[in-house]
């Protein structure tokens, strides 16, 4: 009896790269235009065995990049108030910060190919990075441009206040909150992300998300329109209605830096660049006490898996990983196999 034929849209096939470019349509050219690809077809990649130590990437230069360009909108935001003594309506709020996004979350991409260049990837010996498949260059593009658009529209809808300037945020606190933003919102992904991998009704719309095994940060948000609701809306939603709740004010910028940290850690987690680079969390040197800091490698290894099979459903920490009993020991980046010395840099620019 022959086996059942895969559905073409299935594939994770990527070769447009090397088409004629004639055949290219407009998705292909957004993708090229802003040159979101994760390595450079004519550069070679680095090719560890898993045996090989794995170096080390010192946290505080990402708080240090999220930090800066997170920081450069709302600089440009008090700019404008002082000099023309009236605060942002909500479109131009919306169009400043959904520019700002944009351009950090693609910025974060030249950078991490680069970084892909240098270090190699998780898994490398024996699969590649998969790339933007065929078959899916409308999906991709459209749920980047979901990302880029309707999550600072939520922002400024539900949190921006006319009469609240930059110059309103409290710095000290600052660090707190998008701690706590990050742990709280990977609560509600970690149950709405286990419950998809455990329940087949549910499943069904998280599997096109797992086609990719092996991912890359352009595949961060490939999946179908009921997920990217819940990644785009429902989970942020519910995060800001929770702290709410607890009592923790949380304004448009404190929204916005919480908002960078994460944008920055699902892009950095979707990588598999072959390093021990932590989710960046402003509470991380208490997480470490207790095992709960993810790093690359946890996610990547929650990509090889699929429907009931998988493991560190977090995202930004692994605090209900570990008090929930679903992680799993890391391949490559264990304790003892940790280069503290050759240390991985990040590029600012």
């Amino acid at each position: 009896m022959a086996a059942p034929m895969r559905n073409p849209k299935d594939s994770m096939t990527s070769t447009w790269r090397k088409w004629d470019r004639s055949k290219w349509g407009p998705w292909h050219w957004l993708l090229e235009i802003l040159n979101a690809h994760h390595v450079d077809l004519d550069k070679p990649i680095p090719v560890h065995q898993k045996s090989e130590k794995v170096p080390y990437a010192p946290e505080a230069q990402f708080h240090v990049w999220v930090l800066l360009h997170a920081a450069i909108p709302v600089a440009l935001h008090q700019a404008y108030i002082s000099y023309t003594h009236h605060n942002l309506p909500l479109w131009a709020v919306w169009l400043l910060y959904h520019f700002a996004l944009t351009a950090n979350a693609v910025h974060e991409l030249h950078i991490l190919r680069r970084l892909g260049h240098t270090y190699g990837f998780f898994d490398g010996d024996k699969h590649e990075r998969d790339g933007v498949p065929d078959v899916g260059l409308w999906k991709t593009s459209r749920s980047l441009l979901s990302v880029i658009l309707f999550r600072p529209m939520i922002m400024v809808y539900f949190a921006y206040d006319i009469n609240q300037h930059p110059t309103s945020i409290d710095l000290v606190s600052l660090p707190l909150k998008i701690g706590i933003y990050a742990i709280v919102l990977d609560f509600w992904f970690y149950w709405y992300h286990r419950l998809m991998h455990a329940t087949e009704s549910l499943w069904k719309f998280h599997r096109t998300h797992h086609l990719t095994k092996h991912p890359n940060p352009l595949l961060t948000s490939y999946a179908d329109h009921e997920q990217e609701f819940f990644d785009i809306v429902g989970i942020p939603m519910m995060t800001f209605g929770t702290l709410k709740l607890l009592g923790m004010p949380f304004s448009f910028y404190d929204w916005w830096f919480a908002c960078e940290y994460v944008v920055f850690t699902e892009i950095l987690g979707h990588s598999g660049l072959r390093m021990e680079a932590t989710a960046i969390n402003p509470l991380n040197f208490l997480l470490r006490m207790a095992g709960m800091e993810l790093v690359i490698e946890d996610h990547d290894l929650h990509h090889r898996q699929g429907w009931k099979k998988s493991h560190n459903y977090g995202k930004q920490t692994r605090v209900w990983d570990r008090l929930f009993g679903t992680t799993r020991p890391r391949i490559e980046g264990y304790k003892e196999n940790i280069d503290y010395v050759n240390t991985a840099k990040l590029p600012l620019w």
